[in-house]
């Protein structure tokens, strides 16, 4: 494909001059940006030019513009590009800012030390849940969730409990928008009938559960910090084992990670649903 065709029709959809006047370099550097964060392994030069639709050699002067100002480097043995410290600190800034993640990291600590499994927050972004925030357990068998790692709404604790939360109208136009009910396991509820009555039940006890929907062999519950409209905010959530897990202990943490939810909101000043 052409230099000049590759313009056109590039992704992200609309990133050309003519897009609301944004630099076409900056956004073709961005979305690098963005392909990196999601592989902590890195990437090569290639794959990055195959992913983002532009050629190798523009591929090549983005990310040579990116390592000159500490947002990517290159690791010489395989030639593979990666986020580098600069880029960390900005979104580490983004963590700092958010006044839910400062606030909620005394009350992680609480929901470990009470129930000695690892504890997380996260929050909504489009069709997912994004991990902002952890604290682990002190057991030697735990879960760990990787910050920035995502996972579907559907098919995780965290998920769930914004999914429950959202407006019907909000909700209705994102399963019927052709959002993908994935079967992650075979755990997974992945009709929209179970999951709509799923929903149902997560807002009359407060909280959701993820009954390795998500990763067989684990167990979460979740409930939703909400803002001053009454509007889901975030999610924290306990996982660990089944093995210490079991359904029984389940719904006693899914009541004890309510309430501290129900803390965290109203120290933020939010309201909680009617």
């Amino acid at each position: 494909m052409s230099e000049a065709k590759r313009r056109s029709v590039g992704r992200p959809a609309g990133a050309t001059k003519a897009s609301g006047g944004h630099s076409q370099s900056l956004v073709r550097g961005l979305t690098l940006l963005e392909y990196l964060s999601a592989s902590p392994l890195g990437l090569a030069l290639s794959e990055l030019a195959e992913m983002a639709d532009l050629a190798p050699s523009t591929t090549h002067r983005l990310l040579q513009a990116l390592q000159s100002q500490g947002f990517v480097t290159q690791e010489s043995e395989q030639g593979l590009w990666r986020i580098d410290v600069k880029t960390f600190r900005i979104g580490n800034s983004f963590l700092e800012a958010r006044d839910v993640v400062a606030k909620s990291r005394p009350f992680l600590r609480r929901l470990t030390a009470e129930t000695g499994e690892t504890a997380n927050l996260g929050i909504r972004d489009g069709a997912t849940a994004v991990f902002l925030a952890q604290n682990e357990s002190p057991q030697m068998m735990r879960m760990i969730t990787r910050l920035g790692s995502r996972a579907p709404l559907h098919a995780s604790g965290v998920g769930k409990a914004l999914l429950a939360w959202m407006s019907e109208e909000e909700r209705s136009a994102l399963l019927e928008g052709g959002y993908e009910l994935a079967r992650v396991t075979e755990n997974t509820l992945y009709q929209t009938d179970s999951l709509q009555a799923e929903m149902a039940a997560i807002r009359a006890q407060g909280f959701a559960c993820d009954r390795e929907e998500h990763a067989i062999g684990l167990h979460c519950v979740a409930a939703c910090i909400f803002d001053e409209h009454r509007t889901p905010l975030a999610a924290i959530s306990v996982s660990g084992p089944m093995a210490r897990i079991p359904e029984e202990r389940l719904l006693v943490l899914g009541a004890l990670v309510r309430q501290i939810a129900d803390e965290i909101t109203q120290q933020l000043g939010g309201q909680l649903p009617r």
